[in-house]
């Protein structure tokens, strides 16, 4: 007689511990993190928004009647005249100036607050040490504290193989957080002080979790109901089904967002994240009603975002002309001109048919290259770097604008402004060095002007500006030039260099005659610069002389700015921390403010 089939026997273990209370303490914690980071950078954010004016700029943009600022008087030590210097003296500049407003007031200085007090300042170096391209060591810290803490309440009094309704629990309840770190209006950025995309980094390790974790939960009940043979009767259950379709949702989501696809088809990826997330979160609340608190907090999340940037867009016209040198299409919109900080983005869409079937259905984001209040209004530059940026260049060149004559004119949405330098003040350092590549320059330009103004006005502290600038060809410099030249000329209070290096040898006749550059306030050189050099050129002007009107104030640190392909900045936060300990702590500190091309 054939022996009786044997059913296989199915283990389960019930947890002593409640999944979903103790998910929720799990998010507890994790929101007392985050508010103690916020309380340590409160300081900073104080000092910024201490004066009334910092509480509406860089939110909403706008249009201003243009209007300058109120005059201030120049005066000089009789003995030393009024002769302005030219720029083969630069480095002199006007040591006896003094400057009162009309009412004969002192000018009035930023208040400064350093990232942190001096004694941890080689702690802090260490930790903004590169562990990977583009990310810091203390990314990384922050992204093994969050994992711990989320392995802990994996593995508290149960496992993954005989308990899979836990890791469904811990990937709805990260749903609020990986929604607010998607948004371009970012709540946590904003408290911490940081833009979206300084942020985005946890975006994708959360976004990395959740797909693990609804995947261990899902196959463990489909391999258990498999091994019972009720796998289809299961299924069938709508509660069950719609729990398939969010599983399938998931990884949908991992499978598009690799760097890979993403930055091969960055349109595929949008409209995979926009359509999966859209549909995850009612199959995730059918599939389990008790989760709607999460769901509901990242559909308000989610909705507050979309509100935000609705109110942040304006369609408006443009002049767009071609920059053949830089290989960039110069955007112009005159009828905005306020609302941003120095070194934020926009979200630039062309609403023309000319860029074809979807593109002009495309936002792009771009550095705003122009200073607020300015008599141009807002000034973008966009850099060939896809079809995208192809197409709107050709679109430029179509005009047959040649220099000069009637640029073309199209609509455009512009959307913003977002990121920039946060709760950091650049006017508040003595020190600033800007290090750009390519089309990088647009965050420096604008960065320079800001703090140039500033100085006009008596707002700024700082001592020495000097601009970094490495292109291709030297012939890209022809452009620019003349915005260059004005920033030395206005710089009237703080000397300003710019130095240009090019790495191609120039095919053809060479754009400059051998006389041109007589001025060691601005220069063109081939090769590389030596960012060690730069750093220690403007420590020595800060601390000593530097602008003699500020030399009664304090040294409050230097700022270095980089904008450009992430092998750039990579390396300056490299040279950044070969800085010696000792002439770090003279100059008060240094900090970097990073912006890295890519997605």
């Amino acid at each position: 007689m054939a022996a009786a089939a044997v059913a296989p026997t199915i283990v389960s273990f019930e947890s002593t511990a409640d999944p979903a209370a103790l998910v929720y303490h799990i998010d507890l914690f994790l929101i007392a993190i985050f508010a103690a980071v916020v309380l340590f950078r409160l300081p900073r954010a104080i000092a910024r928004f201490w004066r009334f004016s910092e509480w509406g700029t860089g939110y909403i943009l706008y249009h201003t009647n243009f209007r300058r600022s109120a005059t201030r008087r120049v005066e000089f030590n009789s003995e030393a005249g009024s002769r302005h210097d030219d720029l083969a003296t630069d480095d002199t500049h006007w040591s006896s100036v003094q400057r009162v407003n009309e009412k004969g007031a002192a000018p009035s200085y930023p208040p400064h607050v350093s990232s942190c007090p001096q004694v941890f300042r080689g702690a802090l170096q260490l930790l903004h040490t590169r562990f990977n391209p583009g990310v810091s060591m203390l990314q990384v810290i922050i992204i093994v504290i969050y994992i711990a803490t989320l392995v802990y309440s994996a593995f508290y009094k149960t496992n993954p193989f005989s308990d899979p309704v836990r890791y469904g629990w811990i990937g709805v309840s990260q749903l609020p957080f990986v929604f607010a770190l998607s948004s371009k209006n970012n709540i946590l950025g904003w408290f911490l002080g940081s833009g979206y995309e300084k942020v985005h980094i946890l975006h994708r390790v959360i976004g990395r979790v959740i797909v693990l974790s609804v995947n261990i939960h899902g196959l463990g009940f489909i391999y258990q109901w498999n091994l019972e043979g009720v796998f289809m009767s299961k299924i069938a259950n709508p509660n069950n089904y719609w729990g398939l379709i969010a599983l399938i949702c998931a990884d949908i989501l991992i499978i598009f967002s690799t760097s890979w696809l993403r930055n091969k088809a960055y349109t595929l990826f949008l409209s995979t994240h926009i359509v999966c997330a859209s549909l995850i979160l009612p199959a995730i609340i059918t599939h389990k009603p008790a989760t709607s608190p999460y769901i509901l907090t990242a559909v308000g999340i989610f909705v507050l975002d979309r509100v935000m940037r609705w109110i942040k867009t304006r369609i408006t016209t443009a002049t767009i002309r071609p920059l053949p040198e830089l290989g960039v299409t110069r955007v112009e919109i005159p009828s905005i001109n306020a609302g941003w900080r120095a070194g934020q983005h926009v979200r630039l869409r062309v609403l023309s048919s000319g860029m074809g079937i979807i593109g002009w259905s495309e936002t792009h984001p771009f550095t705003i290259a122009s200073i607020v209040k300015g008599e141009e209004g807002m000034i973008l530059m966009c850099k060939k770097t896809g079809d995208w940026t192809n197409k709107l260049y050709d679109l430029a060149k179509s005009s047959a604008y040649e220099g000069e004559g009637e640029a073309r004119k199209v609509r455009v949405s512009v959307e913003g402004p977002y990121g920039g330098p946060g709760h950091r003040m650049f006017s508040s350092f003595s020190a600033a060095v800007f290090i750009a590549g390519g089309s990088g320059i647009t965050f420096a330009l604008s960065s320079i002007q800001d703090l140039i103004q500033k100085d006009l006005e008596g707002h700024s502290r700082v001592k020495v500006i000097h601009l970094v600038w490495s292109v291709q060809e030297p012939s890209s410099l022809v452009p620019l030039l003349p915005l260059l030249t004005s920033l030395v000329q206005q710089s009237v209070f703080t000397p300003i260099r710019i130095s240009v290096f090019y790495t191609r040898a120039p095919i053809g006749k060479f754009p400059f005659s051998d006389t041109f550059f007589r001025s060691t306030a601005l220069t063109l050189s081939p090769g590389r610069p030596k960012v060690s050099k730069i750093l220690e050129t403007s420590i020595s002007k800060a601390v000593s002389l530097g602008s003699g009107v500020k030399d009664h104030e304090k040294i409050t640190g230097m700022i270095v700015g980089v904008c450009g392909p992430l092998g750039l900045v990579d390396s300056v936060a490299a040279e950044v921390g070969k800085v010696d300990p000792l002439r770090r702590d003279q100059v008060g500190g240094i900090e970097i403010h990073d912006e890295c091309f890519g997605w």
